[in-house]
This record gives C-alpha cells, structure tokens and sequence, in this order.
C-alpha cells in the first residue's frame, strides 16, 4: 500500500518523458492515474504498464480538454493531484520566428496550463492535501537565445504558477512548478535532429552539446524530474507552495 493510494492523478502529455516516468511512480504509490495526451498509442502503452486510465485530448482545444477531463473525473473520482506537463519546443532566430510557431507554443505551453488548472481548480480547492504541479523550465527562469516564444511560455508558467500558489495559499491546494534543464526525452530527441538537420552535426553530437549546456555536462534523466514531482506531491509537503524547484545539475546556481 502506498501513501497516495485512493488518491486521483491526473497528468497530461502522460505518453512520454516526464509524464510517463510520474505515472510509473506514482501507480507504484497505488494512486489512480489518468493521462491525457494527443496520441493515444504512447498513452496505452504507460496504461499496460501501470494500469492507468487513458484519455487522448489535445490539449490546445478547451472543449475537448472538458469533455475529456470530465471523463477522467467520471471514471476515478475527483482530482487530487494534477500534473499539467505537456508541452512542445522549437528554436529559431527571433527575426525568424513565424507567428504561426509563437501562437502555437503559447497555446501549448501556456494557455493550455491556464484551460487545465480552471477545469480542475473547483476539485482541487476541495479537501485536504490537493496539488497542481506545472512543469516549467529553467526556461522560465532566465533567458535564452533562438528560443523566445518558448522562453516566453515558461515565464508565464512561472508566473502563473505564483498566482495560483497566492490565491489559494487559505486552501488545502499547493501550486508548483518543477523546472528543470535539459531533460532526457523525445522534446530533447526532436531539438537534436534539428540541430543536426540545421548544422550538419551527428545527432550524438548534437545531444552532447545539449547536454553540454547543463552545468554537470548531462541530460537530467525523467525518473529523476518525476521523483522530484513526487515528492511535491507527498503529504509531508503541504507547507511547499508557489516554489519553483530547479533539477538542473546547477545551471542556475
């Protein structure tokens, strides 16, 4: 028996990385968990691993996000822990950047966290030990180069995160981000092909200059995000609220 048994999780972009790594751990902790994410087949698979409810959504659409959420609190009951993790990356320079790519990463990485914590805020301001956790970025923390709409998108998960964590500070909830650097997962995968498509580098090259721009000089792995979620989650961490808790190998030191 674990301590968050009987608990209701709810993860989104549960397919892969970081979502995928949280729903391991936490049906080892014997919670319900329900992962939302685009693509349906990389969500089963976590399902048979973890016996986990699946419910495919895209996140960027506020009606299906309802229909769908409603599902997931239909088939476990109410929210007790949401994990509002998917998002998406792209860099190019800024004078290049299309308004097209901005408005699709704010969807995604912002307005999406917006829609989910507004669907599930009325369960989670209900009762004891209730938590949202936002997966952010170091991103969010500082600038970077060849990266503003996502850089832009993590500074407002940041500061959405704060809002939230000030608002509801008299409730049982506790609002977090997690901000990590970079990260072992298909979003790190994607950006190495670019790099190797744009510079002409190997794509092992390329995913150790990524590494490289971690200050230990590796990849955080997404067991190791996913503990530090955990963690924010236990009972013991009810007095952890509007923190932003960096895994980054000391990148922001």
């Amino acid at each position: 028996m674990g301590w968050a048994k009987g608990k209701h999780a709810l993860i989104t972009g549960g397919g892969t990385g970081i979502g995928a790594a949280t729903a391991r751990m936490l049906s080892a902790e014997s919670a319900k968990v329900s992962l939302v994410g685009r693509r349906r087949e990389p969500l089963e698979a976590i399902a048979s691993e973890t016996g986990s409810s699946v419910f495919p959504a895209d996140m960027t659409d506020r009606e299906a996000m309802e229909a769908t959420f409603a599902a997931a609190r239909d088939a476990n009951g109410p929210f007790d822990y949401v994990i509002l993790n998917a998002g998406i990356g792209d860099s190019a320079p800024f004078l290049k950047t299309r308004r097209e790519a901005w408005d699709r990463i704010i969807a995604t990485n912002l307005t999406a966290l917006f829609d989910g914590a507004q669907l599930t805020l009325p369960d989670l301001i209900q009762g004891e030990d209730k938590r949202l956790v936002i997966v952010a970025s170091v991103a969010g923390l500082r600038g970077a180069a060849y990266a503003a709409p996502y850089v832009a998108s993590k500074h407002g998960a940041v500061g959405l995160t704060k809002s939230l964590a000030l608002e509801y500070a008299k409730t049982g909830l506790t609002v977090n981000a997690i901000c990590p650097a970079f990260v072992d997962t298909p979003m790190v995968d994607d950006s190495a092909e670019r790099i190797s498509r744009t510079t002409g580098r190997s794509e092992e090259e390329a995913r150790a200059a990524l590494a490289a721009m971690n200050a230990n000089n590796r990849l955080v792995t997404a067991d190791e995000v996913a503990a530090s979620i955990l963690h924010l989650l236990h009972p013991s961490s009810r007095s952890i609220t509007g923190a932003c808790l960096t895994i980054d190998g000391g990148t922001t030191a």
